[in-house]
């Protein structure tokens, strides 16, 4: 089985595991020392002087509880519990309030308190928070739109929610999600992860912790991933990737969080502030941060906004099909870069010129850009060709030709082949008919044609119409429809046709022929 860290009691002072204690002192006080006996955590709570016993216990829920009774009734209580205090993960049955929250751990390997929130906000909403050591930003749900339009409320001021054991969550604000295993009798537990996303796992039998549910399946979604200056790019096969903006080199080598720093001095610092050239890179956005929104901006005029900011760092210009008008959003910080098709709108990095003419700058853009329209790249390509290269080209094209000749005749002569087959099969099986039932057997086919597809129709009986027909050889005869026959299958139809056709009716001439398709008889 993986073991899982559910819950953690000092997971900004990790201490040394040889020489650290844990105790519980006789006053009910649960404190953790490290190896020099400094107190680095404890519960800060002290039982009841009536109190006579004070243990601590876990649970099989997966709570750690500080238990205190005595003689009295309002002696026995529950003094202190972990799920009052969670850390990154909520258990089932773990009431989920305003006063709790779920903070991610700082990465896989450092269990401190990461850059991640999940919490209930000022209005009743459950939200994902983006907390980074400048700027904080809410991602989840969708901060564009409304709370109503993510099928949330903001009238129940409980803030609670709840996760039950089979793997059904709800929530006060109205969101609810079941978990894909919902039913199942197993282990659960809803962790926000290092990396943003809220997911609920389930333990396998195999040992394994296996994801039922989450929050946010484009993982570029989730803001501060790549830091400052970086841009998030997702692929089903290769998973997410990072990227420094063009003009721009990584801070952190190890830590992708901290994002990329410019290769060139701020305009501000610069004597003429308003200079600057754009490269554009298309399907790109950076959320937030637009000093202004520009509605109706031609191209020129938004590059001309920007040039006038000496903080501009680029702009938006994105084409919104429901005001059928070009936009313009001048950023002062490029913070929560993505990368995706789906967008319409194109960034345009303010660069100087000297970077922006740099071999390097035109690596790192084939790198980022690989969605260019035909009008934004043009292809040069020159081909020289020799005599013998076209000697070979001709009869490599004979070739193909003589091929495909040869190709075409087979399929020819296997059709013919197959239809003289069938056509055969056809004669020898309306010959056995003929023999076996004393009157010829027509296809459907032929029979629409002698009747004019059933268009004139001569009387109608209890079972079916009467039509006049003309058949080969101008032979008038009478058909009558049989519509849902009760007849279980084909060969009993055709022994009671037979036995039809030898009587001698006297509303009956001669029987000829007759047709069966499907559940229809003539």
């Amino acid at each position: 089985m993986l073991d899982c860290i559910v819950w953690m009691a000092n997971r900004h002072e990790p201490v040394n595991g040889k020489h650290s204690k844990i105790i519980l002192d006789k006053h009910g006080n649960l404190f953790l020392t490290d190896a020099g006996h400094r107190v680095v955590w404890s519960t800060d709570i002290t039982s009841s002087s009536s109190a006579t016993y004070v243990g601590l216990h876990l649970l099989d829920s997966g709570n750690l509880i500080l238990r205190s009774s005595g003689p009295r009734p309002r002696d026995d209580t529950v003094m202190w519990q972990s799920f009052d205090h969670p850390t990154n993960t909520l258990l089932p049955e773990q009431k989920f309030t305003q006063f709790t929250e779920l903070v991610s751990s700082r990465s896989s390997g450092n269990i401190s308190s990461g850059y991640y929130k999940f919490y209930f906000d000022n209005d009743n909403v459950l939200r994902l928070l983006y907390s980074g050591p400048e700027i904080s930003s809410v991602y989840w749900p969708d901060p564009a739109v409304l709370p109503w339009e993510s099928g949330r409320t903001t009238y129940n001021d409980s803030r609670v929610a709840l996760l039950d054991p089979l793997g059904n969550f709800t929530s006060s604000d109205d969101w609810k999600f079941l978990a894909s295993d919902y039913g199942e009798k197993i282990p659960k537990r809803l962790t926000l992860d290092v990396d943003g996303n809220v997911r609920l796992y389930s333990l396998l039998r195999s040992g394994e912790w296996a994801v039922s549910w989450q929050a946010i399946d484009t993982p570029c979604q989730v803001h501060g991933i790549c830091g400052p200056n970086a841009i998030c790019r997702y692929n089903a096969s290769s998973g997410r990737s990072c990227y420094c903006a063009p003009g721009y080199e990584r801070k952190n080598l190890s830590d992708w969080s901290q994002g990329c720093k410019p290769k060139f001095e701020s305009f501000c610092k610069l004597p003429d502030p308003k200079t600057g050239e754009f490269i554009r890179f298309p399907h790109l956005d950076f959320y937030g941060y637009d000093e202004d929104f520009y509605p109706n901006y031609t191209l020129n005029q938004c590059k001309k906004k920007c040039l006038e900011l000496c903080n501009c760092k680029g702009f938006q210009h994105k084409f919104l099909e429901d005001s059928s008008k070009h936009n313009c959003y001048p950023k002062v910080l490029l913070l929560n870069g993505r990368a995706s098709a789906a967008d319409p709108g194109s960034i345009y990095f303010r660069l100087p010129k000297a970077i922006l003419s740099s071999d390097q700058l035109q690596q790192e853009s084939s790198t980022l850009n690989c969605s260019h329209s035909p009008k934004d790249v043009e292809l040069q390509r020159v081909y020289s060709r020799s005599r013998n290269s076209e000697l070979l080209l001709k009869i490599l094209l004979i070739l193909a030709v003589v091929i495909a000749g040869f190709e075409a005749l087979g399929v020819l002569l296997v059709l013919c082949f197959v239809t003289g087959i069938r056509k055969t099969k056809d004669e020898a099986r309306q010959g056995y008919h003929l023999a076996a039932l004393g009157f010829r057997r027509y296809t459907y086919a032929e029979l629409r044609k002698a009747t004019r597809n059933f268009t004139d129709e001569i009387g109608r009986g209890a079972v079916g119409s009467i039509y006049r027909a003309i058949l080969s050889g101008d032979w008038v005869a009478a058909v009558k429809r049989l519509n849902e026959m009760s007849l279980h299958g084909e060969e009993e139809f055709l022994a009671e046709v037979s036995t039809i056709g030898k009587l001698n009716h006297m509303n009956l001439i001669e029987l000829w022929a007759t047709v069966l398709r499907g559940s229809t008889a003539f």
